[in-house]
């Protein structure tokens, strides 16, 4: 793997990692794998596995594995994938409030979420423990683990929603990088939008981080979350009836 833009978290700077207005990280470092193929991967069971059917010692029909583009288009769930700076409080509640509200409407099956960071610093670990008691306590679980977006997720993912501005300007500056790497989209940047662009019941344009505030913090980004998340579901809904067709 060659790692092309990766800053390594010094003493100094170590505090810094939820301030997205601190200089030292105006540039987020992200893994760019060389070989994407051979990137661990950490969709935790959320990533869709492809199988071939044999009868009779041969692959059965092309025509049923080879469905045409609007059929897949049709079947394929929906993804959505949440970007903040780190990956264990914003967006990990965002796509906990977002798979809740998901499952509660019966439309598990239609839906791919998850979520990442735009630094690698936690990967691996769980969400805040002030998150998750915070998102518990409305009845949502957060058992997601972090991770970094990667160059797949411009590919895999119909939108990206970013908490802040300055996420939002990260995950444009990385596929602005992997675009020259591998083949990807060239449209795939209109997939980032902004998190509270969906907010209906709130006049906030960001998603703040709570990480060095208190209690109230939290509760403050699950109050904009939820409001987001159901107008996020109702929007993608409307422009994608085959969802509730299929």
């Amino acid at each position: 793997m060659t790692v092309l833009h990766s800053r390594v978290a010094t003493p100094s700077n170590l505090r810094f990692c939820h301030s997205s207005n601190h200089p030292s990280l105006k540039t987020p470092f992200l893994l760019l794998p060389q070989f994407p193929s051979l990137q661990k991967s950490t969709f935790r069971s959320h990533s869709l596995k492809s199988s071939t059917s044999f009868s009779s010692g041969s692959v059965t029909k092309a025509s049923m594995a080879a469905s045409s583009p609007s059929t897949e288009a049709e079947t394929k769930p929906f993804s959505v994938l949440f970007v903040c700076l780190g990956n264990i409080c914003r967006s990990p509640a965002a796509e906990g409030v977002f798979r809740d509200l998901v499952k509660k409407r019966g439309l598990d099956s239609k839906f791919k979420i998850d979520s990442a960071g735009t630094i690698d610093y936690h990967e691996g670990n769980q969400a805040d423990p002030r998150m998750r008691a915070a998102s518990k306590r409305r009845g949502i679980e957060i058992t997601s683990l972090s991770r970094p977006i990667r160059l797949p997720d411009f590919r895999d993912f119909d939108l990206i929603l970013a908490m802040d501005n300055q996420n939002r300007d990260d995950i444009i500056e990385a596929f602005n990088r992997w675009k020259f790497r591998e083949p990807l989209p060239e449209d795939a940047h209109k997939k980032v939008k902004l998190m509270c662009s969906y907010c209906k019941d709130h006049d906030e344009t960001e998603v703040p981080d709570p990480y060095y505030g208190g209690p109230q913090g939290f509760e403050k980004v699950l109050d904009l979350l939820e409001d987001a998340c159901e107008s996020l579901l109702d929007s993608i809904l409307a422009e994608n009836k085959h969802i509730l067709d299929s």
